[in-house]
């Protein structure tokens, strides 16, 4: 069983507004990302009641599940989960105490959810599309409403800026391939639930997720080094876009979808309203530290890939494939009560958690970190030669 995660965590950060000061570089405007967020509240056109609800999270103990699993029983839900009973885990191991464990694999055995009926089931493991497939299938008389956590890979290549709902996702790839690709797959596995389930069929499709109980160490790159303090490497211009959000806001939103009963396709990013730049998440995120920076801008794209670097995510390359892969359109789901967090929230409380009991040690001793400091230092070397 996971040990107890220290008390540091989920501290809520005091920043709440203004513009960030970083030092090193100069600053664009970065209020909004700091600007306290709407106070979730009801279904955008009426609240019509809270009621119980018995839900089954397909896959509960990684990312997404735990803060399902709490926020579920927060709101006074029935939670069973139903995994391969091989994970324990590392946050909120005393709200797994209180949900039904089911055990089984979606890889053939399903038998534990037979004869067994929800209001609402949650399918966050959907790895290929025969999963997604079975388990739809298998529910569609046995569930109220089906919520398939999709991902808008769905729109591989980026090829458009501003991509919606109503734009429709490759069904198939070009190239054919033996195995279809992330996206062709989650695009499948939307369509096997909408036949299964059909208009009580939700589908929302995440970008970057990020915040406590991260599985990645994409995210969590950022507010390490940036703490750590020193020359730190920002790849592209201020101006770049990027997209994120708190697993928080998406997994609360993911309950209120349920318990409001909307159902539909929907895109799901922030981190606000708006679109967010590389520089307003890096000074953000210098918000909430007390190191001494030195921002190393590097807004040629050419050295980059010279560099092999495409990403550092939530900053992708905003060319060719993935022009519009930080730009997707996400007012449907704002307008359906999603609501975003301050990044100083996020960024505080994804720092406290690194440092707790919730993350193993050898994973902080040897992150998967997009550069190690050695290779920061040669690329910023190497860039200055140039006289960057």
């Amino acid at each position: 069983m996971a040990r107890e995660i220290s008390r540091r965590t989920f501290i809520a950060a005091g920043l709440t507004t203004g513009v960030i000061a970083g030092a090193g570089g100069g600053l664009p405007k970065a209020g909004h990302l700091l600007a306290s967020p709407p106070a979730p509240g009801p279904a955008p056109d009426g609240d019509p009641g809270n009621r119980a609800l018995r839900m089954l999270i397909l896959g509960g103990t990684s990312f997404l599940g735990p803060h399902q699993v709490r926020y579920a029983l927060e709101r006074g839900h029935q939670v069973s989960i139903f995994t391969r009973g091989r994970t324990d885990p590392r946050m909120f191991p005393e709200a797994f105490r209180q949900v039904e464990h089911l055990v089984g694999d979606r890889a053939g055995d399903l038998s534990a959810l037979e004869g067994e009926s929800w209001d609402a089931v949650i399918d966050n493991s959907g790895k290929n599309v025969q999963w997604a497939r079975d388990s739809a299938r298998l529910l569609a008389d046995a569930a109220e409403h089906y919520l398939y956590v999709s991902s808008t890979g769905v729109f591989y290549p980026y090829l458009k800026v501003g991509l919606t709902e109503e734009d429709p996702p490759p069904l198939e790839d070009d190239p054919p391939r033996e195995s279809p690709s992330y996206g062709v797959m989650k695009a499948l596995s939307e369509r096997e639930v909408q036949a299964a389930f059909g208009e009580r069929a939700i589908v929302v499709r995440p970008n970057y997720i990020v915040g406590p109980g991260d599985t990645t160490d994409r995210f969590p790159y950022w507010p390490v080094r940036i703490a750590r303090g020193g020359a730190v490497l920002v790849p592209g211009s201020y101006e770049d876009p990027v997209q994120f959000m708190d697993v928080r806001d998406l997994t609360e939103w993911m309950i209120h979808l349920l318990e409001w009963g909307r159902t539909g396709v929907f895109n799901a990013a922030g981190p606000f309203p708006k679109q967010a730049t590389i520089a307003e998440t890096v000074y953000g995120i210098r918000s909430v530290t007390t190191a001494s920076t030195d921002w190393i801008w590097i807004p040629d794209y050419d050295f980059l890939r010279e560099h092999r670097i495409g990403a550092m995510v939530p900053w992708v390359m905003p060319r060719g494939n993935s022009l519009g892969h930080t730009r997707i359109n996400y007012d449907k789901a704002v307008a359906n009560g999603l609501t975003h967090r301050p990044l100083a929230t996020t960024a505080r409380d994804t720092l406290d958690w690194w440092e707790s009991s919730a993350v193993a040690p050898e994973r902080r001793a040897e992150p998967r970190f997009v550069l190690t400091p050695e290779r920061e230092a040669e690329i910023i070397s190497a860039w200055q030669s140039r006289g960057g």
